[in-house]
């Protein structure tokens, strides 16, 4: 019966002509929309005028321990460790490396800290290299409506970089080796945690960050948020943002309908897996383009460049086409 009733509705909701065709994509203005939770693969429907449950947001980012820290390291690849905010003792008896280059992970809406990206992503980083992976567990938040989540993302973002600043002021963790990357919503909460570091961190790579209600959200990740910020635009037809928004913005196979994928939101978590594939090949180059319309035409011609990869020391400026294959590793 459950089931039976949240077909009825979606029919009577689409019947009444406040969802367009998927393929149109969503437009600013429209009240409802479709979106995938991370992971599940699973569309769900968003009310734009749904209320934002504020208090929530505040209690969340008033509580430093909302974010979870999850540490792997060669030394404990599977089983995390986790770091609190403020307790010195969590990080002293820990594997965690002020030596070693340190990625954070950041998971999507309906997403959390054990799910496949976060596994991949943490997979890839430690066999190629020999670094702190942090996955930061938001779920707290993430798993409330799109709405909320989506308004909590900057909070969610202040706090991160407030545990950055606190590992940095109190143990000599330098910014210089910080890569922040995040899927989704997480794209922007990254840019966030830049943000409330003064843009000093050094990488961050967005993937696929969402589109929808992004578009004039001052807290949407920009180029200004890291030393080098990259972004790889997976579906732009739909879920994720469109325009160039960093100091390189890749758009594989034309950054809207990913090869191998029949469903808007296959291709906008082939961001992620594109990003695990690179770090450990580095093998996905793209031409230069001179627009985001060339790239999406496939009319790009100037010099080759990679796509992702785990170099936290990578600079690129300029708009990228990568044409992927359909099945792993691209």
């Amino acid at each position: 019966m459950k089931l039976f009733a949240l077909i009825s509705v979606a029919i009577a909701v689409t019947s009444a002509s406040v969802i367009k065709d998927p393929t149109e994509g969503y437009q600013d203005g429209d009240r409802y929309f479709l979106f995938p939770g991370d992971g599940d693969n699973l569309l769900h429907l968003v009310d734009t005028l749904e209320p934002v449950d504020e208090e929530f947001i505040r209690a969340y980012e008033r509580n430093l321990d909302s974010n979870g820290y999850w540490l792997f390291t060669r030394a404990n690849p599977h089983v995390a460790q986790f770091l609190l905010d403020g307790n010195v003792n969590s990080v002293l008896q820990s594997n965690f490396d002020l030596r070693k280059d340190t990625v954070f992970l950041a998971h999507g809406w309906n997403g959390h800290g054990g799910n496949d990206m976060n596994t991949q992503l943490t997979e890839a980083f430690l066999q190629v290299a020999d670094v702190n992976v942090i996955v930061v567990d938001w779920n707290l938040l993430a798993n409330r409506s799109y709405i909320t989540a989506k308004n909590g993302v900057a909070a969610v973002g202040r706090g991160l970089g407030h545990f950055i600043r606190w590992l940095s002021q109190g143990f000599g963790l330098s910014l210089d080796t910080v890569h922040l990357v995040g899927f989704s919503l997480g794209g922007h909460l990254m840019g966030n945690a830049g943000r409330e570091l003064q843009g000093q961190v050094r990488r961050i790579t967005a993937l696929d960050p969402a589109g929808p209600l992004w578009g004039s959200d001052n807290n949407r990740i920009v180029s200004t948020d890291a030393r080098y910020v990259e972004v790889i635009h997976t579906n732009t037809a739909l879920f994720g943002y469109s325009d160039p928004c960093g100091h390189s913005d890749h758009y594989p196979n034309g950054g809207s309908s990913m090869p191998g994928c029949w469903l808007n939101s296959c291709s906008h978590s082939k961001s992620w897996e594109y990003m695990a594939a690179t770090v450990k090949y580095d093998h996905l180059l793209g031409n230069e383009c001179e627009t985001q319309r060339d790239a999406r035409r496939g009319r790009c011609s100037g010099p080759l460049q990679s796509m992702g990869n785990g170099d936290v020391n990578k600079e690129q400026l300029g708009i990228f086409r990568a044409d992927t294959a359909r099945n792993y590793p691209y």
